[in-house]
This record gives structure tokens, C-alpha cells and sequence, in this order.
């Protein structure tokens, strides 16, 4: 059980600098009286505040902080479990979340919500809407059980029966799975890579094998080929080499004829320059008897010596400028030949660099087909090598289908966990057999409350209702007073229940403004009976702004506003 011991706070909503303190567990029936906004309801705001950092009321947590001071908001509550005693300490302006166990404050290294988290889980065992359920009932924005969704209602029905822990387990086996369908996937992608590479290692080796020797021989008939045509080039080559040799011969015989020739020409035109002026003489003596310069008479002996001496010299220069010419013509024929046996070496030439060029090629070629035959030689001789991959790459494919194999025995497993988990089962059988109980502890306090209805919640707590009046009715069909009892009698219930299950048993109770809306005077007083004389363990605090009670509680606690700021007067 946790025995809520003591609350105080400060600088919240309407309090001012000076704490306001409040023991918890001093009396069984405290009645909390004040005018409207005179603070009496800010206990409820600061509790759960305190423990789960929101108030009750849905006020915005800026909004809690004293509107006059507008810092060091601070909420203190002390309580004890089994044996241990816990203090949370809350605050704003500067934010504040301790957590103390037997005066000693616990690591603060994790975040806020992993602490809260931690706080709920472990010490409090529930959360908020389990809290308010069955500890507080108020009037403005409480919403009762009956009010909430399918799905809150089953929260405060597996935090009271102990039963969340289904829903934890749950979740974390829905993780699992993720994880296992996403393990599955990259094992069938593993699995269809594997199957891959051992088919391609398959492939390679009988390429290797059968195919690899004829490859061989083909490479073989290759290089013989090019080694023919590399012989016949180099013959062709020899051949060309030859002919260079005597052309070059025959050519050196011609050697300088140019240079005869031009010495010949030169000769030609020397004799052809005697043979004018001889010529001119000659026609010069033959015309002329006397000097066409000074008018003497030439001698007549001179003259005629002259035309013989002119005659006999033409004939000779005649006679050698026929031998000269011959020459010539014999040198440019020589010439002639000389630049054809030039023209023809050059073309010898040429043919034996083109035929280096290929006898190169030839050569590349074959190196690289015997580069080849080397590597598939190799390859058939390390064969046994790519025997021991495809067996590796077999035994992986082996290994992942074993692992495929666990992985959907795992995934099998851990569905059918997920199904005995899920709400539809563990969890129903146990709420199934706690509905009974449950049921008939809501009708008695209904009864006790003089309001005579059978009030049955089913697996999915929806509500059936007979009266004596009308077979078939719902919580809506009530007035707001018949629907106070109904969940007056469900809080009672669930206190019952978790005192029963020890798991969110507490001592404390909180009601807000329940006589002052929809209670009658004749329900009132039953509902006094009942907190005095039935409800056992507990310290209630009834919140009203009635008067005239104050004998019926064992305490009375009075709020008012003093100059703004709320005070607390025993």
C-alpha cells in the first residue's frame, strides 16, 4: 500500500511565498471547506502535479506558477512503500524534478520522461488516469470512468488488477517480431544472393572445364596462324631487302651523272658562245672588204686567212658540239635511271616498315593469346580451388536456410505469444474472472446508496443496467445525481479491487464537490455512512464549500483568500 503521508506547496496558483503544508494520513475523514477561489481545491491540482508533472484540473503548466510572484513554484509530496520512505519534489521558475528515497536523491542522468516513466512503472504502479480513478473524484474536469474511452477504461482496469505487464510484454513481443520479420527479409535476400553465386560458380566451372581446352586449342590455331603470316612477311621482307641491295647497286653505277651533266651543259654553252662568235667573224671578213670603222681597205691575204682560219675552227667546234651533245643525251639517261632506281628503293622501303608494322601487331597478338592460354592453364590446373568456393558458397546457402528455418519457427513462437498477450487473451480470462467480483461490488454500494438498479460492466466494459422500471437502460439514461452514484459506487469498486490485488492499493481518497452538484440531502447522508463506517483504511478528504458538516468529519480544514493569496486555517 502507498501511504501517502504529506503534502506541501508554494508559489502555486493561488498560494503565495509561504508554504501551505497538509497531512495526509492524520485522520480518516477530513472535510476541506472555503468560499469559491479561496484555494481549497488546489490540493488536488498539487498532487498530481507533484507525481506526474500535470494538474488535474488541465490547467497549462505556466499557468500554475503564483501570477504575483511568478517564480519558485515548488510541490513537495512524501509518502512510504513497504517500509521505504519517497519524496517528490517538483517546481517551475527553475524547473524542478527530484526524486528522493530515504532522504537520499536518486540519479538525475536520465531524462524527465524516462524518470517519470520510472516513477510510474516502479514505485507508484500506475499513471495518471489509474490515479485519478481511484484516488480523486472531482466535479469540473474530472472525466468519470463510465465517461471514458474503451480503451482508458481498459487502462485503469489492467493497472488496478496488476495485469499491464501483458500489455508491456505485448508490445515488446510486437517489437520482436518487427525485428524478426526485418531479419527474415535480409536472410531471403542472403539466401537468393547465395543461390546466385553458387549457380555463376556452377557456370564458371564448367566453362573452366569443358570448355576451357578448346579455348586452349583455338588460342593454339590462333598464334599459328599469325606465326605464318609473321614468316611470310619476314620472307616478303628479305625479298624487298634484296631487291634494295642491287637496285642500290644500280644506282651507285649511276651516281654523278647530275654532276657530269651539269659540267656538260656547261661545256655546251661555252662551245655554243665560240661558235657565234666564230660565226660572226666569219660573216664579218665574207661581208666586208674594208673597214666599216676607219673606211681602210682590209688586206686581201688577211682577210681570206681570217674566213679559212673561221671555216676550219667551226668545223671542229661543229664536230665536238656533236660528241658533246651526245654525252649529255648519255648522262640524262643515266640521270633518268638513277631517280627510278631511287623511286623503286623508296618503295622497297616503305613496304618493309609497313610489313615491321604488322610483323609488330602479329607478335602483340600472339603474346596476349599466350598471356590467355597461360591464365586458362591456371585456372584448369587451380580447378579444385573454384570447387572449394562453390562448397563454401553451398554451405553458406545451407547455413541461411537453417537460419530461415529457426527465424520462422522463432516467428511462429512468438505470434502465438502475441496472441495470448494481446487483448483478446490472457488479459480477458483474468479480467473475465475478476467481472464477477467487480459487478457485485458495484451493486452493493449502489444499494447502500438506496439506488436500487443492476449495474453489469461486460469483458469490454460496456454498461447494461436493469430496473425495476425500465428492463434496458445506459449511463446516459440517469440523472446527474443517479450518475454521482454510479461513480461513487466504480470508485469505491476500484478501491476495493486494488486493496484486494495490493497493487495500486493507497490510503488516499479525494473527493471533489460531490455533495455540492448532484448528491440529494437523502444521498449525502448514505454516501457519510459509507466513507465513516465502509470504506476501511483510508484517509478521506471530502472538498465542499457547503457549511454546516463539519460534525460529520472527523477534521476540518478551512481555505480562504487573504489579500490574495490562499491560506490554511485548522
Amino acid at each position: 500500500m502507498i501511504l501517502f503521508e504529506k503534502i506541501r506547496w508554494r508559489n502555486f496558483l493561488s498560494t503565495g511565498n509561504q508554504f501551505i503544508e497538509l497531512d495526509l494520513d492524520q485522520h480518516s475523514t477530513t472535510l476541506v471547506v472555503g468560499s469559491n477561489g479561496a484555494g481549497k481545491s488546489t490540493v488536488l491540482d498539487a498532487l498530481t502535479f507533484s507525481l506526474f508533472g500535470k494538474s488535474f484540473r488541465r490547467i497549462n503548466k505556466p499557468q500554475l506558477i503564483n501570477s504575483t510572484n511568478e517564480k519558485d513554484c515548488k510541490v513537495e509530496v512524501e509518502f512510504s512503500l513497504g517500509g521505504t520512505e519517497w519524496k517528490v519534489v517538483r517546481g517551475i521558475k527553475p524547473n524542478i524534478f527530484e526524486i528522493w528515497r530515504n532522504d537520499a536523491l536518486l540519479d538525475q542522468f536520465a531524462s524527465a520522461v524516462d524518470q517519470q516513466k520510472w516513477l510510474e512503472q516502479n514505485v507508484l504502479k500506475m499513471n495518471y488516469k489509474s490515479f485519478t480513478q481511484i484516488v480523486i473524484l472531482g466535479s469540473s474536469t474530472f472525466v468519470p470512468f463510465m465517461q471514458l474511452t474503451a480503451t482508458n477504461r481498459r487502462e485503469v482496469i489492467e493497472d488496478l488488477l496488476d495485469i499491464k505487464i501483458f500489455s508491456s510484454m505485448s508490445n515488446l513481443i510486437k517489437d520482436k517480431l518487427r525485428l524478426i520479420k526485418d531479419e527474415i527479409k535480409t536472410l531471403e535476400l542472403k539466401k537468393e544472393s547465395l543461390n546466385d553465386k553458387v549457380k555463376m560458380q556452377e557456370n564458371f566451372i564448367e566453362e573452366l572445364e569443358n570448355r576451357g581446352k578448346e579455348n586452349i586449342k583455338n588460342k593454339h590455331t590462333k598464334i599459328d596462324e599469325l606465326d605464318q603470316s609473321v614468316a611470310k612477311l619476314i620472307k616478303d621482307n628479305e625479298f624487298y631487302e634484296g631487291e634494295v641491295v642491287g637496285y642500290t647497286q644500280m644506282r651507285t653505277q649511276s651516281d654523278g651523272a647530275a654532276e657530269k651533266l651539269r659540267k656538260l651543259s656547261g661545256l655546251k654553252g661555252k662551245i655554243s658562245n665560240k661558235v657565234a662568235t666564230i660565226t660572226k667573224e666569219h660573216k664579218f671578213f665574207t661581208d666586208n672588204v674594208t673597214c666599216p670603222t676607219c673606211t681602210q681597205p682590209i688586206e686581201e691575204g688577211f682577210r681570206i686567212n681570217r674566213i679559212e682560219d673561221a671555216q676550219t675552227k667551226a668545223k671542229e667546234l661543229q664536230s665536238g658540239y656533236k660528241e658533246l651533245e651526245e654525252a649529255i643525251k648519255n648522262e640524262e639517261e643515266r640521270e633518268h635511271h638513277f631517280k627510278a632506281l631511287s623511286k623503286e628503293i623508296t618503295t622497297l622501303t616503305h613496304g618493309i616498315s609497313k610489313n615491321n608494322t604488322k610483323i609488330a601487331g602479329c607478335q602483340r597478338q600472339i603474346r596476349d593469346l599466350e598471356s590467355e592460354v597461360q591464365t586458362i592453364t591456371d585456372q584448369l590446373a587451380n580447378r579444385n580451388t573454384e570447387h572449394d568456393h562453390l562448397a563454401n558458397f553451398k554451405n553458406n546457402l545451407k547455413t541461411t536456410y537453417d537460419e530461415l528455418a529457426s527465424k520462422k519457427d522463432t516467428i511462429n513462437y512468438h505470434v502465438f505469444a502475441y496472441g495470448l498477450l494481446k487483448d483478446g487473451g490472457v488479459k480477458s480470462k483474468i479480467i473475465k474472472k475478476y467481472l464477477p467480483l467487480i459487478n457485485q461490488q458495484v451493486n452493493r454500494y449502489l444499494q447502500m446508496m438506496d439506488f436500487y438498479i443492476n449495474f453489469t460492466l461486460d469483458e469490454e466494459f460496456n454498461e447494461t443496467v436493469q430496473s425495476p422500471i425500465h428492463e434496458d437502460f445506459s449511463y446516459a439514461s440517469f440523472s446527474e445525481g443517479e450518475k454521482m452514484r454510479i461513480d461513487l459506487s466504480l470508485l469505491f469498486t476500484w478501491r476495493e479491487v486494488a486493496r484486494f490485488k495490493n497493487s495500486v492499493n493507497t490510503n488516499l481518497l479525494i473527493m471533489d464537490e460531490v455533495f455540492d452538484s448532484s448528491l440529494d440531502g437523502f444521498g449525502t447522508e448514505e454516501f457519510l455512512k459509507i466513507i465513516r463506517f465502509v470504506i476501511k483504511d483510508a484517509n478521506i478528504f471530502v472538498i465542499s464549500h457547503k457549511t454546516g458538516m463539519d460534525d460529520k468529519f472527523e477534521n476540518c480544514i478551512k481555505f480562504e483568500k487573504i489579500k490574495g493569496f490562499s491560506r490554511m486555517m485548522s
